[in-house]
């Protein structure tokens, strides 16, 4: 038998995402970022790719990227409770970790194994972010999608995407658990 890592085990059974909203400062100092940083990166990684990166955005960056946010909303039409909803995920952090899928041309390993790597390194990073103590949710919204905002907003070359927004702060209150998958409806057992 294995020899169990009882406390890892336990967190993984009752982590849960901090609302964004509900985190406040202060924010992780950029030595204790960096090492949760150096935890997320430690995610599988077919073929030694790192077919992803961090944006670490504070203070003006965050506000800029809120202004952005309600300039191409108005352009785009998008739903003013959407944009007002985009514009305050950024005007109210005091630390977001753009995680940004970025390819690599390989013959060996398709695009959407790296896109699945830079998922699981968002998970991993808030996985990192909880366990330390940091309150933290990863969230995308409708900007995420948009070019302009990503060029503009983030610099991101054209095959570039955002991953996740990974919001990390001081939790001002712990969420009630919300209901989780049935096990029963979402397995299947196979042994022939």
């Amino acid at each position: 038998m294995p020899a169990p890592n009882q406390a890892a085990l336990d967190f993984l059974l009752t982590r849960r995402s901090r609302p964004a909203k509900t985190l406040t400062g202060p924010a992780p100092d950029r030595a204790t970022l960096e090492t949760l940083l150096t935890a997320a990166a430690r995610t599988p990684d077919h073929g030694k790719l790192e077919p992803w990166r961090f944006i670490v955005l504070t203070g003006g960056a965050l506000t800029r990227l809120a202004d952005l946010v309600a300039d191409r909303g108005a352009a785009l039409g998008v739903d003013p409770d959407k944009v007002t909803k985009g514009v305050d995920s950024f005007a109210r952090a005091d630390l977001v970790v753009a995680v940004i899928s970025s390819p690599k041309l390989s013959d060996k390993i398709p695009q959407i194994e790296q896109l699945y790597s830079a998922g699981a390194v968002c998970l991993s990073l808030l996985n990192a972010c909880l366990a330390a103590g940091w309150g933290a949710n990863w969230l995308s919204g409708w900007a995420s999608h948009d070019r302009a905002f990503l060029t503009d907003g983030l610099d991101l070359a054209p095959h570039e995407t955002v991953a996740g927004f990974i919001h990390i702060g001081t939790e001002t209150s712990a969420p009630p658990d919300r209901p989780r998958p049935d096990l029963g409806a979402i397995t299947t057992w196979i042994d022939t």
